[in-house]
């Protein structure tokens, strides 16, 4: 008789039968099925609003599609105001999404320094290109040299 009532009781352990389970189910009402499936919603919800906010670029991120990894385009951080950079050179590291760079600085479309300095926080996050840059290498003229024949 004791084995058969220690058999049946693995089985409703099992089977999640048990007095535990049974005191779940009964003292769960409607109303907080409905709150916790209201809060399941909710955080869905926030998810799906963070995966939709797009994550800022580092400065490699940037000029990666850019001709020559954005050799003589301007960029500049989102939170500077009259600030940009017109690379003049970039020393990428392995991965291609760190590294350093080199470009001549701008203050209010004016170039502030003659000689290519560092980039500071090419890194960090929060960079953008400028588009008026594209435009300015597209309308120099190309000298073509002749070809003798």
């Amino acid at each position: 008789m004791a084995t058969a009532q220690r058999g049946l009781g693995l089985l409703r352990r099992s089977l999640g039968l048990g007095p535990l389970s049974t005191r779940r189910a009964l003292s769960t009402s409607p109303a907080t099925a409905a709150a916790s499936a209201e809060g399941g919603a909710a955080a869905a919800a926030e998810t799906a609003k963070e995966s939709k906010r797009r994550k800022k670029k580092n400065l490699f991120d940037v000029v990666q599609f850019l001709p020559s990894w954005g050799v003589g385009y301007k960029v500049a951080k989102t939170t500077w105001r009259d600030v940009s950079y017109q690379i003049t050179k970039i020393n990428l590291y392995k991965d291609g999404r760190h590294g350093k760079a080199w470009g001549i600085r701008y203050k209010a479309g004016v170039q502030a320094a003659e000689a290519p300095t560092k980039i500071s926080g090419v890194n960090k996050r929060g960079w953008k290109y400028i588009k008026e840059s594209q435009k300015k290498l597209q309308d120099t003229p190309k000298v073509e040299t002749p070809v003798a024949a």
